[in-house]
């Protein structure tokens, strides 16, 4: 990442042994693919805070990061995605912003829907946080994206 990229930041979101996929609907380039739902962090914003804001814009739910995965991906130029984990706290997620469906996925599912590009390797790692039952703890390395306080 340079100092002039922009972060977008994107969930993991988890539920009884499931990880949430959402699937686009615009722009056209991307229609039909899938990610993990999230959105631009706005200027004074902290990622934590993008995350629940986006994933309560796009799901209409209520969440809580619990730790980043490690890594940054390159979106498009001056843009990097960086994926939390994320569990839900209140409400059904629903397909309300730039998306047609949404489905849960159990770990040893992940590869039935066609990922973008870029979320492949946060997939991958959260499928085999699943896998292990660890999508509650902090991942190494990853502490500068844990919530709360020690």
């Amino acid at each position: 990442m340079t100092d002039h990229d922009r972060v977008v930041v994107a969930g993991a979101v988890y539920d009884r042994g499931r990880l949430l996929a959402a699937r686009r609907s615009a722009p056209a380039e991307v229609a039909g693919r899938w990610e993990l739902p999230g959105g631009k962090q706005e200027p004074g914003e902290r990622p934590e805070e993008a995350l629940v804001r986006e994933l309560r814009e796009e799901l209409g739910v209520e969440a809580e990061p619990v730790a980043r995965i490690p890594g940054e991906w390159p979106l498009k130029p001056g843009y990097v995605l960086r994926v939390w984990t994320v569990r839900l706290l209140s409400g059904e997620p629903r397909p309300l912003e730039d998306h047609d469906a949404l489905r849960w996925l159990a770990p040893d599912e992940t590869d039935a829907v066609d990922w973008l590009d870029q979320d492949r390797p946060a997939v991958a790692e959260a499928a085999r946080m699943l896998r292990e039952g660890t999508m509650d703890a902090p991942v190494d390395g990853a502490s500068e994206g844990l919530t709360g306080t020690p």
